[in-house]
């Protein structure tokens, strides 16, 4: 199935610059150790810019899918529109890096749908409680992408 990403009408706000500099600082410790930040698994998720095409590294809370794939939630705090992230995903979701424990993976993604995400979800906010926070603040769908290894 395809990306979709239609809008809600109402949700939080995105953090300003400070959390830019926060997401800088958790990416090069997700890009170095396998460890736990604040509670949850973070890869760096390299992504190309849609428009710009330029490579966008962004660090992201994981959640483990089948066969050693990666469950991530375009969740943008709960705002009325997706993050960028997620749309560079939608346009090139074959030209994806996952860094994280000193390796990077040239990956896959693929947006989860009906069922499938449903499941997904269910096992992501019963590990992360901010993601059900997150899902009442807004009235779109955040959606769930599965990262998969190449080959």
């Amino acid at each position: 199935m395809s990306f979709s990403h239609p809008t809600g009408t109402r949700g939080a706000r995105v953090p300003g610059p400070v959390f830019r500099w926060l997401n800088r600082l958790m990416a090069g410790h997700a890009r170095r150790t396998t460890a736990t930040t604040m509670g949850k698994n973070l890869l760096v998720l390299t992504t190309v810019g849609r428009r710009s095409g330029q490579a966008r590294p962004t660090p992201l809370a994981w959640f483990p899918g089948p066969d050693g794939s990666w469950l991530v939630v375009a969740s943008a705090w709960g705002a009325a529109t997706n993050p960028a992230w997620y749309l560079n995903v939608a346009a090139h979701p074959d030209r994806l890096t996952v860094e994280l424990g000193g390796r990077k993976v040239a990956v896959t993604a693929r947006e989860l749908h009906g069922a499938e995400r449903a499941e997904a979800w269910q096992r992501i906010t019963a590990e992360a409680a901010n993601f059900r926070r997150y899902d009442q603040t807004t009235d779109r769908e955040m959606p769930v992408i599965q990262l998969t290894p190449k080959g």
